[in-house]
């Protein structure tokens, strides 16, 4: 029993833990003095050496980081931003991986990090990171945003076109089937990354809407040379033929035809000669970084894109379809001599009266005997058609029985076309000699005095070069927008007027001779401020000080250009850039104790969303105003409607398995779907309108309080069908009485759309009820049907969520 008595007791005894740590004083003491350090150092600014305490006393004392992990994140991003100003880039992703050791479920850092990545160019990198982030916390805005921008650069929305397009993946499946049965046994696919040696069939789609822009000759070349079987050869003997090789297209015939359409006319050269009381005439020459000439750029693009069946306004066929170029992608030696041909001229019979705005670009692919595929406008494809801009000076008219002399070539592997001349009862009048005048003036052709023209040209050529200008097709489009500048000169023209008369009423000799200062911070080219400089010179009595945030020399050229032309006192108009030291500042005055008068905020790009942090800096703009000044615009309104649109769809992700024959892809590229739908025409947006258009939200620029971030509003269904996407658009408020909308035929900006994940089926009469949140610029909406409602029930609205100032970060 003394044996059992002796196991009683031991069990009985409490277990010994771990020994815990003694407490280390000197430990102790160091951590206490680096945590002091650091907020000593937060105080001071100095981000560098405050990031360095935290980091000692985080790993010293990991107890501490709930208590320390807001001041640590604050440092962390100031430290970067710094050392990203620096350009110590490798230094700022050190930083970075030592706050995710320390805190690798912090949403907030490895977002964060996925900016830096983004804004470096490593999109991949900076998509795992944003997902990384969303799965730490689904509901975090920030990510989502930025996950969805980074998407649609990684997945761009044509891949979701190509995929949801049966007959496109119907015809290359039979090319290849029938292929296999004919013997050939190994597929190499190029454009997915793969290699397979001692290939017998190649099979690839690397074209783009012009046929060579992804690169298919330099890729078959080196396949055929490298890992093709030979290609087949003519053979007089009964021998069996051997084994050969093929590729999947076996070719290509491009066609190409002339158009007039004012849309594509307004974004590629200048058509208006004054905007808003700016006489443009001194700069005519400024065109789009679209161009096949001679002289363009080498940074210059062939050709650009559109849908033309989507082209607001439509457009008018000048000339027949015409065959450009036939390609055999089983012929290497073809291939190879493609890009040495010289080049080709042809001439085309004009059936239409018109002006010739571009060339518009299509190709039939040949992918056997029996299957081809056409991009012709008038197909229902997942291509577009490749545009060449006529961009001559000349007012390119031409008449029935004309002819147009184009040149077509394949210089750098790409598909260059350009029309160089029309040809008229027997004269040729080459475009880039010729004024906007009447044909008939111009003498016959002499050989003299062409090369007196010529010699005379070379005299001249530098001068003219000069006054050459290359704009963005999207701020070409903005200044021919002649109805946004002349309302925005009569705003400034209101708010000047209202200032004047305000300085009168104080009396004071200072400040009825102080000027009013201006600021223009738009993105891209910009005439407003240069505007508004003339607009204080015709007054006649205070002038205005405007400065403008445009960085570009070329820019900055062409504004002196047009204040020089226009009479404007070269002090009158300031690039502001060149007074600040960094971005940061950008909103300043030169003189700490001087406000300004008028601020310019560009608050929408142009693919239809709203600029991120607008709202941050409507409050910065805000604080240095003067009294009874403004920013412009001062508040923008979203309209939106309810759709059904299969379009809209199908950009958007991939729709079950039918579409790509059998195969269940739509769970995994599906993850790169992004509900917000951008650079969207809705004039010519194929869909169904199921109500009628609603305000769906307020952005007050220069009321903080009037502002919210989330509404509900219920929409009453005008059409039975499927809700499927909510397009919206902006009213801008330059004041209280002028307004100019983002939806109208001369605008630059296109529409955007919220696409729900869940459609929903109505029925005419039928109530639904919208729930719109803005977080910084991401807008989201959710929808719901409702049961009918009665009449006094219809005009109800959710009380709006007014702006969380600490939270939300707009104000």
């Amino acid at each position: 029993m003394p044996n059992e008595m002796a196991r009683s007791k031991k069990a009985r005894r409490p277990r010994r833990g771990p020994r815990e740590p003694r407490e280390d004083p000197a430990r102790n003491e160091l951590i206490s003095r680096s945590l002091e350090s650091a907020q000593q150092c937060l105080l001071q600014q100095d981000y560098g050496t405050a990031f360095v305490h935290y980091l000692l006393v985080l790993n010293l004392a990991p107890v501490l980081k709930d208590f320390a992990r807001e001041s640590f994140r604050f440092t962390l991003f100031k430290w970067a931003d710094e050392l990203d100003s620096l350009g110590r880039i490798q230094d700022l992703f050190d930083c970075y991986e030592q706050a995710v050791e320390l805190f690798p479920t912090d949403e907030v850092i490895v977002n964060s990090m996925g900016e830096h990545l983004f804004r470096m160019g490593f999109r991949d990198e900076a998509a795992a990171h944003f997902h990384k982030a969303l799965k730490l916390r689904p509901d975090f805005p920030e990510a989502k945003e930025n996950f969805y921008r980074v998407a649609n650069w990684l997945v761009e929305r044509w891949h979701f076109l190509m995929l949801n397009d049966h007959g496109r993946n119907r015809k290359y499946q039979l090319a290849i089937q029938r292929a296999v049965q004919e013997g050939c046994s190994t597929v190499l696919d190029i454009g997915t990354g793969t290699g397979i040696l001692g290939v017998s069939l190649v099979v690839t789609e690397t074209v783009d809407a012009g046929l060579l822009g992804e690169g298919i000759i330099e890729s078959l070349i080196h396949a055929w040379k490298h890992l093709l079987l030979p290609p087949p050869v003519i053979c007089i003997c009964n021998s069996a033929p051997s084994q050969t090789g093929r590729v999947i297209p076996g070719g290509a015939t491009v066609f190409g035809m002339a158009v007039e359409c004012q849309e594509i006319r307004r974004h590629h050269r200048l058509c208006v000669s004054a905007v808003g009381g700016l006489d443009l005439e001194a700069v005519r020459e400024i065109r789009s970084p679209v161009s096949c000439s001679v002289d363009a750029d080498e940074s210059a693009e062939p050709y650009t894109t559109e849908r033309l069946s989507r082209l607001p306004g439509g457009f008018t066929a000048l000339t027949g379809p015409c065959r450009m170029l036939d390609i055999d992608f089983n012929n290497v030696q073809e291939l190879e001599s493609l890009c040495s041909r010289k080049v080709m001229r042809l001439r085309v019979p004009v059936t239409q009266e018109g002006v010739v705005d571009a060339l518009a670009v299509w190709f039939q692919l040949h992918l056997d005997q029996e299957n081809s595929i056409s991009t012709g406008p008038q197909e229902n494809t997942c291509w577009e058609q490749a545009i060449y801009p006529v961009q001559s000076l000349a007012h390119c008219s031409v008449k029935r029985n004309d002819e147009l002399l184009l040149e077509v070539s394949c210089r750098d592997a790409y598909l260059r076309l350009c029309c160089v001349a029309i040809v008229r009862d027997g004269q040729m009048f080459h475009l880039d000699s010729m004024e906007e005048e009447d044909y008939s003036t111009v003498a016959l052709p002499n050989p003299e005095v062409d090369l007196c023209s010529a010699l005379a040209s070379l005299q001249t050529r530098h001068d003219t070069v000069s006054n050459m200008f290359t704009l963005e097709c999207s701020e070409i489009a903005l200044l021919n927008n002649v109805n946004y500048h002349n309302s925005f000169r009569m705003a400034v023209e209101k708010l000047l007027t209202s200032l004047r008369s305000s300085r009168e009423m104080q009396a004071s000799e200072v400040s009825s001779s102080e000027p009013f200062y201006m600021l223009d911070v738009s993105e891209g080219f910009s005439v407003l401020s240069l505007l508004t400089a003339r607009l204080g010179q015709d007054s006649g009595s205070s002038l205005v000080q405007a400065y403008s945030s445009v960085e570009k020399d070329q820019h900055q050229a062409l504004l002196r250009l047009l204040a020089q032309s226009n009479g404007v006192e070269e002090s009158a108009l300031q690039f502001w850039l060149s007074h600040v030291e960094d971005d940061s500042a950008v909103l300043q005055r030169p003189a700490s104790e001087k406000l300004w008068s008028a601020i310019v905020l560009d608050c929408i790009e142009t693919c239809g969303l709203i600029r991120q942090r607008l709202m941050e800096k409507a409050t910065l703009a805000r604080c240095l105003l003067e009294d009874g000044g403004r920013i412009f615009p001062e508040r923008i309104v979203i309209h939106g409607l309810l759709v059904e649109s299969d379009t809209l769809l199908q950009e958007s992700a991939v729709q079950g398995t039918d579409p790509t024959l059998g195969f269940n892809i739509a769970p995994f590229i599906n993850q790169f779907t992004v509900p917000v739908h951008v650079f969207l025409d809705l004039s010519t947006l194929e869909c169904t309108h199921l109500s009628d258009p609603v305000e769906l939200f307020t952005l007050d620029l220069m009321n903080s309080s009037a502002n919210y971030i989330s509404r509900g509003i219920r929409v009453r269904v005008s059409a039975p069908g499927k809700v499927t996407a909510v397009p919206f658009w902006y009213q801008i408020y330059l004041d209280a009485d002028l307004t100019v909308t983002t939806f109208s035929q001369d605008s630059h900006w296109k529409q955007a759309a919220v696409v729900l994940q869940c459609p929903l089926v109505v029925n005419t009469g039928d109530w639904v009820q919208l729930t719109i949140q803005l977080h910084k610029s991401s807008i989201s909406i959710t929808a719901v049907r409702e049961e009918a409602v009665t009449a006094d029930d219809a005009t109800a609205e959710e009380e709006p969520v007014p702006m969380d100032h600490p939270q939300g970060g707009l104000c």
